[in-house]
């Protein structure tokens, strides 16, 4: 498969390696509404945030979707845009190398983008997430004026972007019938209402299906060269006779299959064009976004009902949404209406200003938005979060005041590639394919001394919670003999030493 190659490609390909792990620590002045919320809202360089969340949400979010910066000098003030393109490139891949990690086997992932960048991000989403998981590139109507100063063409659409993280795993969600009639009218007036037409022939030919069909006016119609009708002919005659056939108001047309909006139960199929009319344009988007955050906002924010359509397709309640480029907040509050958990990540003080104070009034039960036609009403609530310090100083060693539970969750997802289930206080992190994996540090077993029990012993061992089997312990040293541990099924790692992904 072809890669993209530009300068420091490299160095970029290695930086989510070697991005340090940062704790994320808690701000409860900030946080609002219910306090047990697993609703994030963190603060901070989203590479860093993305490599903190490793370790706890590692393949567990459902839906990503992201607005990064698209390279054009038009985006919010607090972005750094106009990138040179090799530069916007060293952004976006390793943060693209993250969110997959992130991302859920049966998750997808959608990128607002422009004509600028989408090529490019095409070819390294092939390369990161496989090209054999593309699913569809959308185009939004973002905006209805014609640009009449513009140099060239009028720009009126982006696209988004999207891939499954495990195509044959992931499955799209069909949107509402009473929502999506854009497509369906009813030019012949029939009385089962709206319908929408489809080709009658097909372009692998069956000879059985390539006969005349004579339209209501008299005139003949073979099917088009290569191609046969979709029908068998008594099958046609039939599809004729109860008036799923249209010739066109003068009756000579080639024929067009009627296939009515009432008959489409369980709701449609979502196409790649989002016209402005079902899911808002920029100017929805400005205003949504004025009316509850003061300041200054994107020049091409997105409206609620975009990022809805995003969230019908790709997720149901309860689910987790990702937006590591939260801009104004808008994913999180579609998502908090609609009823699923997200994190969102935003780099400076607008993260409290706009996202954190746009999310308060959402748990208010403002009625912005989406709000009606979900019927919101308010409620929940989200954590606010700060990028903490590191697991590992510049010289590698654990950071003083990393706590058990950090360093713990860190070991389990460097040994498991999962996130941490347990977040007891035990010397037992958990089990995974019949391995045992323990931390012995800063006092777990109670232990006073100035090891403070983080040293294996024969002590140390009779204190652990039983395991029959293989184990891993982590420790600072081990006073057991080679053959003792063989005897046990114990593999010693040595802290910091032997900590894997720094």
């Amino acid at each position: 498969m072809p890669i993209l190659q530009w300068l420091d490609r490299d160095k970029t390909i290695k930086q989510a390696n070697h991005s340090p792990y940062r704790l994320l620590e808690p701000d409860y002045n900030i946080s609002y509404g219910d306090q047990d919320s697993q609703n994030m809202l963190i603060q901070g360089d989203n590479l860093e945030a993305l490599k903190a969340l490793l370790p706890y949400y590692a393949n567990r979010v459902k839906c990503i979707y992201i607005d990064p910066p698209y390279n054009t000098g038009s985006a919010f003030e607090h972005y750094k845009d106009n990138l040179e393109h090799s530069q916007w490139l060293d952004m976006m891949y390793p943060r693209l190398e993250l969110l997959r990690g992130l991302l859920a086997e049966n998750g997808s992932v959608w990128i607002s983008i422009d004509d600028d960048e989408s090529h490019y991000l095409k070819v390294i989403c092939d390369e990161i997430f496989g090209r054999k998981n593309f699913v569809a590139n959308c185009i939004w109507h973002k905006k209805h004026t014609r640009a009449n100063d513009a140099r060239w063409l009028s720009d009126n659409h982006d696209h988004i972007i999207c891939y499954a993280k495990n195509k044959n795993q992931w499955s799209r969600n069909l949107l509402p019938r009473d929502e999506n009639i854009s497509g369906y009218t009813n030019p012949d007036n029939d009385l089962r209402g709206l319908w929408a037409s489809g080709p009658c022939h097909v372009k692998t030919p069956s000879q059985k299906d390539i006969y005349e069909v004579i339209t209501p006016s008299g005139r003949k119609i073979m099917p088009p060269s290569g191609t046969s009708w979709r029908f068998s002919k008594e099958k046609f005659k039939d599809l004729i006779n109860d008036e799923r056939i249209y010739f066109g108001k003068n009756g000579s047309n080639v024929p067009r299959y009627k296939r009515f909006f009432s008959d489409v139960q369980d709701g449609l199929v979502p196409t790649t064009l989002w016209f402005r009319e079902d899911v808002g344009d920029n100017q929805e988007a400005k205003g949504e976004a004025k009316k509850i955050i003061y300041g200054s906002v994107f020049t091409t924010p997105k409206p609620e009902r975009l990022v809805q359509r995003i969230l019908q397709i790709s997720t149901n309640k309860g689910d987790l949404v990702l937006d590591s480029f939260l801009g104004s907040g808008t994913t999180a509050a579609v998502a908090h209406k609609m009823g699923r958990r997200y994190i969102g990540i935003e780099m400076g003080e607008h993260a409290k200003t706009h996202c954190a104070a746009r999310l308060q009034k959402v748990i208010d039960g403002e009625q912005g938005g989406i709000s009606k036609a979900v019927e919101w009403q308010g409620g929940g609530g989200f954590r606010f979060y700060h990028l903490g310090e590191t697991i590992f100083d510049k010289d590698g060693r654990i950071n003083k005041n990393i706590k058990f539970e950090h360093l713990a969750a860190h070991i389990w997802f460097s040994e498991t590639k999962t996130p941490i289930v347990s977040k007891g206080k035990s010397p037992l992190i958990g089990v995974y394919n019949k391995t045992a994996y323990y931390l012995l540090y800063n006092g777990i077993l109670g232990d006073k001394s100035v090891s403070g029990g983080n040293v294996l012993t024969t002590k140390t061992l009779d204190a652990l919670p039983k395991y029959n089997g293989k184990k891993v312990i982590y420790g600072e040293t081990t006073r057991l003999s080679g053959l003792r541990l063989e005897e046990n099924q114990i593999t010693f790692k040595q802290t910091p030493y032997d900590i894997k992904a720094r």
